[in-house]
């Protein structure tokens, strides 16, 4: 079903009681600013440790244009976002954050911009707040390794906050496999892509839900899951490394034959294995990062498991076919 004119927002929500509703009250303020009348939230609970899903319960039971979607497991950020795109009405797509970090007042400029032909219309991020240096660091890193691993349009940055028409989010949930990278996905479903400069404000309570373990994780995923780039360059380390061995074993051999009293040194020895080693060991475990995503692909993991909805618009027929397709996905 597709409402047409409507905008619906999917916001995922972990651990986010207290700032939830500082969050859809400011969507709703601007969204009567921008003369926004006919519109849709989905919020996802991605299996919160505090009371996020009672307090999404109760604005759902309150408001008809929310529906909240309890899942039974943590499914991740994307995990959850893919979780919402399956269950939105609108025509046009927009993605939020639930702790206020999102400047919902760029959703005029970016529906302009998709008025000008533009298929998904992303935030580029002109300012963010300090962070701790490991974070920092992590985020600089993350952003060169995904600008070299999934290829998108000169000068053009993607961000988990976009907006974007209902065939791009329509062919993005054909994506049925685990491990879902919605950034990657809208990269693979379409190059027509704007931006929108915008400042990420800071939280409005709590710290963030990434670690640089999860980073990490995140990034892997991304990598792996639309990209054989890192397979290319451990083949080009692999050869690089063997042309580094050729060398040195001609400037062994000619230095044996100038210096004749030249000791052999152990160190330099053990110090070519453990780099070889070293490279040896990273390769089978790209390889080894491969084969278990198909594995795990193989054996039909989910995405996400729904384990309640709760929507004054949908009738219990719609709740319990919603649930029925989650299960079977």
């Amino acid at each position: 079903m597709q409402k047409e004119g409507r905008l619906s927002v999917v916001i995922p929500c972990y651990n986010s009681e207290k700032n939830i509703e500082s969050v859809l009250t400011e969507i709703k303020q601007v969204f009567s600013d921008n003369n926004i009348h006919d519109y849709e939230c989905i919020l996802v609970n991605d299996c919160s440790k505090d009371n996020t899903f009672k307090v999404l319960q109760r604005l759902a039971e309150e408001n008809e244009n929310i529906t909240a979607i309890d899942l039974a497991k943590n499914a991740g950020q994307h995990g959850a976002l893919m979780a919402g795109f399956h269950y939105v009405t609108g025509e046009y797509v927009i993605t939020c954050e639930d702790d206020g970090q999102t400047e919902i007042s760029a959703v005029s400029e970016m529906m302009s911009k998709l008025a000008q032909g533009y298929d998904v219309v992303t935030a580029k991020y002109k300012q963010r707040p300090q962070t701790s240096l490991m974070r920092g660091i992590g985020r600089y890193m993350g952003k060169k390794m995904s600008m070299y691993m999934l290829p998108r349009p000169e000068g053009i940055s993607v961000s988990i906050f976009f907006l974007a028409r209902r065939f791009i989010i329509d062919e993005m949930i054909r994506y049925d496999n685990p491990y879902p990278y919605v950034l990657g996905l809208l990269l693979r479903t379409t190059q027509n892509i704007a931006n929108v400069e915008i400042e990420q404000r800071n939280r409005i309570s709590g710290g963030s839900g990434y670690t640089f373990r999860k980073l990490l994780d995140l990034w892997l995923n991304g990598f792996t899951a639309f990209s054989i780039k890192p397979l290319r360059l451990a083949t080009f380390f692999g050869i690089l490394s063997s042309i580094a061995g050729v060398i040195f074993t001609i400037v062994i051999i000619i230095r044996r034959l100038v210096f004749d009293n030249l000791i052999a040194g152990w160190s330099s020895l053990a110090c070519i294995m453990l780099i070889l080693g070293g490279i040896i060991l990273c390769v089978l475990g790209m390889i080894g990062e491969y084969v278990g995503r198909i594995y795990i692909c193989i054996n039909s993991t989910p995405q996400y498991v729904i384990r309640n909805i709760i929507s004054k618009e949908w009738t219990m027929e719609q709740k319990l076919a919603a649930m029925k397709k989650s299960e079977n996905k």
